[in-house]
């Protein structure tokens, strides 16, 4: 009985682009809004988000949030949103992971986890004790992320209210 070798090339690997988490540039704005009009609309909504608001709000005089962005390719293909918290009775910070977006396609190649390791990051840097991020409750999916990343499920206690003041 003869062996048979065959000797076969191997497939030509596309290397991924090289993702970048860095925070958002004024330059951004236009790519951000259209991923936070995304986001919205996954979840239903309708963004009313202009870019005189983002801008204001993270560059202006008094900056609100932070933003993280996942770019690759030059371009941006997720972001994170931050914002400050504080629990006064603790005198803790705390950091508020308000959204965060992977676009469909990028999704699943680990991208929403190095957004959510670079917002520990910053949280750690700017003295926060706590990383905090809600999900809807029946977004099993985003549950599943989370507890992924070890963050922990804390209990719904009470309501929250708001009143407009405008």
């Amino acid at each position: 009985m003869q062996n048979t070798v065959i000797k076969l090339e191997p497939l030509p690997v596309e290397r991924p682009p090289v993702l970048t988490i860095r925070a958002a540039r004024q330059g951004d704005l236009q790519q951000i809004l259209d991923m936070i009009a995304l986001h919205a609309e996954c979840h239903g909504d309708t963004a009313k988000l202009t870019a005189a608001d983002l801008d204001r709000d993270l560059f202006g005089a008094h900056p609100w949030i932070t933003a993280l962005v996942a770019e690759a390719g030059g371009r941006l293909i997720g972001y994170a949103l931050l914002v400050p918290m504080y629990r006064a009775a603790e005198g803790l910070r705390g950091m508020e992971l308000h959204q965060i977006f992977v676009r469909a396609g990028h999704r699943g190649n680990g991208i929403g986890h190095h957004l959510v390791s670079r917002a520990r990051e910053h949280a750690r840097i700017a003295g926060c004790g706590y990383l905090s991020v809600s999900a809807a409750t029946g977004n099993f999916n985003a549950h599943r992320f989370y507890e992924q990343m070890n963050f922990r499920a804390g209990p719904v206690t009470g309501m929250r209210y708001v009143q407009a003041l405008g």
